[in-house]
């Protein structure tokens, strides 16, 4: 009698239970993704009134194909062109989404009493919707085609990159157990070195290989060598000390750019969708039903915090890009859900062994519940709006019309926020390798400061005030200087200019006079601003172009620069805590101080212009002086 193999049993208990419960979903018209895991925890060693798998290291295997084939199918449904020509508004909204439920995730896990690094996984696995569940729900329910659903689009393409970027560095962060700026800030290198090399070249020599050979292609071989290409890069990426996951997605937003995407993603459809399956199932066998019930007050907590937190903020972001509160309130309620990233984060730290056991089947409880709540939130987007209409001040909602009347983008304009975001990007990652390599530096320069002067706390106030100081310029044209316009600087700011009013104006003057007097200074110091802004820097001049082009526009700004004082500010925190103390009081003092005197410091702005101009003197080189001398 021949025998079968137990990996053979445990496939077919999965598949049939699969059937069945996504049939039962099907009925229901819920999404596929909860009978997949329903499936999974009646497979699953948890629970014993119905068959179980016996070889569940063999379906962890298969999850992780799994993995690798959702991030591929991920993938080739991104876009880089689309990446850089998204929206606003879905630009502002997922940042808002993710800086503050990841900050709202990590503070609910220290409340709950569970460890740092419990609570930073926390953060970041609610921090992301799932772009599964929402195109599922927008195609049950026929909405597909509406304005908010093209805004949540956007809002889950940024997602998507920024989970793959969680992804990278989670590991990093796990296993120092604490956030280290130094070696993060050398992960971040690396990885843009790794992304800049594979997209560049995967650009450049797949599409003219498949180009090549597209009329040789049949189905099969189409499928064939696709796959090839996936776990070719996925090799690459593991090699390269990354994962598997970063690898599948890079392949598929490569193929993404080619001009057989639609035959690809057909011929891929059910191989991706069988190992998809394989991998919720996967879900659904790490959850103990006990453990359900016996952390019903943390699941009840934390899925309160997604509903409301994820809501509220994307209300929030909206709005302050512009939008509608009809439309802000219908995407808001469309995103409020837990994503599949959450499984892939949570697998990432039990493998990692950084995550404590009872954090994993909290997590999928809590995403089970809301993407059974989402079509119902979808739906009730409606009577949220009207309840908000009728109870919110009337003063507020008369700002909401007005602002989001006079946030229409004409089409110069999106040009010009198209160009800021793709600015912004480069000009974030330049400033961050930058100031990264300069902590790096100091760090293998602080032993040598110590042999010099031994006395410890001198050695640290030195180093500290030192890397600062060399980092300034740079922290200043990361903080940005380019949102002050006319009006503001009429109205608010006239106070960072080194003159102050009464010195402009003498005692002798009459009050009209003086009142002349300090106007003109006024125009004085804005026009030459505005000349610095045309002549000096493409980022000021959109910026500038920006600000005087609307009110609206200007949340917007001012949220954009706020990011790039956070960021500021971690690298401050960075130094402050790798060479001085990580005392928060004292180190939130240091942040305000050098924030305050890197912001009104004409002179790091002279410094930083200096090196700039520089820079792009020595670049243009023997060709600049040719041009000269044809002149």
């Amino acid at each position: 009698m021949h025998s079968i193999n137990s990996l053979l049993i445990d496939l077919t208990l999965i598949t049939i239970y699969a059937g069945i419960t996504t049939l039962l979903c099907k009925k229901l018209k819920q999404p596929l993704v909860l009978g997949y895991v329903l499936a999974g925890i009646l497979a699953g060693p948890y629970f014993s009134v119905f068959p179980t798998i016996s070889n569940k290291e063999a379906i962890s295997l298969w999850a992780d194909i799994g993995i690798i084939f959702l991030l591929f199918g991920l993938g080739l449904e991104f876009s880089f062109k689309r990446m850089l020509n998204v929206g606003k508004a879905a630009m502002i909204t997922a940042n808002a989404n993710i800086l503050f439920m990841l900050f709202l995730g990590y503070n609910t896990g220290l409340l709950l009493g569970w460890s740092t690094m419990d609570s930073f996984f926390l953060g970041s696995m609610i921090s992301m919707s799932s772009t599964t569940i929402i195109i599922k729900a927008f195609n049950d329910l026929n909405i597909k085609k509406q304005k908010f659903t093209d805004l949540v689009f956007g809002v889950l393409i940024v997602e998507d990159l920024m989970g793959i970027l969680m992804l990278v560095l989670l590991p990093t962060i796990a296993m120092g157990k604490t956030i280290d700026g130094t070696e993060l800030g050398l992960s971040v290198l690396k990885l843009i070195f790794f992304l800049i090399l594979c997209f560049i070249t995967g650009i450049y020599i797949v599409p003219t290989f498949l180009d090549k050979v597209q009329k040789l292609l049949t189905d099969e071989m189409l499928l064939l060598i696709t796959v090839s290409l996936c776990f070719g890069m996925v090799l690459l990426a593991t090699s390269s000390g990354f994962s598997s996951a970063l690898g599948a997605f890079l392949m598929g937003s490569i193929l993404a750019e080619t001009e057989l995407i639609e035959r690809i993603e057909k011929n891929l459809r059910p191989l991706k969708d069988f190992f998809g399956a394989v991998f919720f199932v996967s879900v659904g066998m790490m959850v103990d039903p006990a453990m359900i019930v016996h952390y019903a007050k943390p699941i009840a907590v934390i899925t309160l915090i997604v509903l409301c937190g994820i809501t509220t903020f994307s209300i929030l972001g909206f709005v302050a890009s512009g939008q509608p509160l009809k439309v802000a309130v219908s995407g808001a309620f469309s995103l409020a859900q837990v994503g599949e990233f959450a499984f892939i984060i949570a697998t990432l730290g039990m493998s990692l062994g950084v995550l404590s056991d009872k954090v994993y089947p909290i997590i999928v409880t809590v995403s089970v519940i809301t993407t059974f709540i989402t079509p119902m939130m979808i739906k009730s987007a409606d009577k949220a709006y009207k309840f908000l209409n009728k109870n919110l001040p009337q003063t507020w909602l008369d700002y909401i019309n007005k602002y989001s009347s006079s946030a229409t983008v004409t089409h110069s304009e999106e040009r010009l926020w198209s160009a800021l975001f793709k600015n912004y990007l480069i000009r974030l990652t330049l400033f961050s390798v930058i100031l990264y390599s300069i902590i790096v530096i100091a760090t293998n320069i602080r032993p040598y400061v110590r042999d010099v002067i031994p006395y410890r706390i001198p050695a640290n106030i030195i180093m500290t005030a030192g890397t600062l100081l060399v980092m300034s310029p740079f922290l200043k044209a990361l903080i940005g200087w380019n949102i002050l316009t006319t009006k503001f600087i009429k109205d608010k700011l006239f106070w960072l200019f080194p003159e102050k009013k009464e010195d402009i104006a003498t005692e002798e003057q009459t009050p009209a006079k003086k009142v002349e007097t300090i106007k003109l200074a006024i125009d004085e110091k804005t026009n030459r601003l505005r000349n610095f802004f045309a002549d000096k820097n493409q980022v000021s001049r959109i910026y500038y172009k920006l600000w005087i082009a609307k009110r609206a526009n200007r949340l917007p700004l001012i949220i954009l620069t706020s990011f790039r004082i956070l960021v500021s500010s971690f690298f401050i925190v960075t130094v402050v805590h790798k060479f001085l103390s990580e005392n928060p009081k004292l180190t939130l003092f240091l942040v305000i101080l050098t924030i305050l005197f890197v912001f009104r410091s004409r002179w790091l702005l002279d410094q930083y212009l200096k090196i700039e101009n520089q820079f792009l003197h020595n670049l243009e080189g023997h060709s600049a002086k040719e041009n000269k001398e044809k002149s």
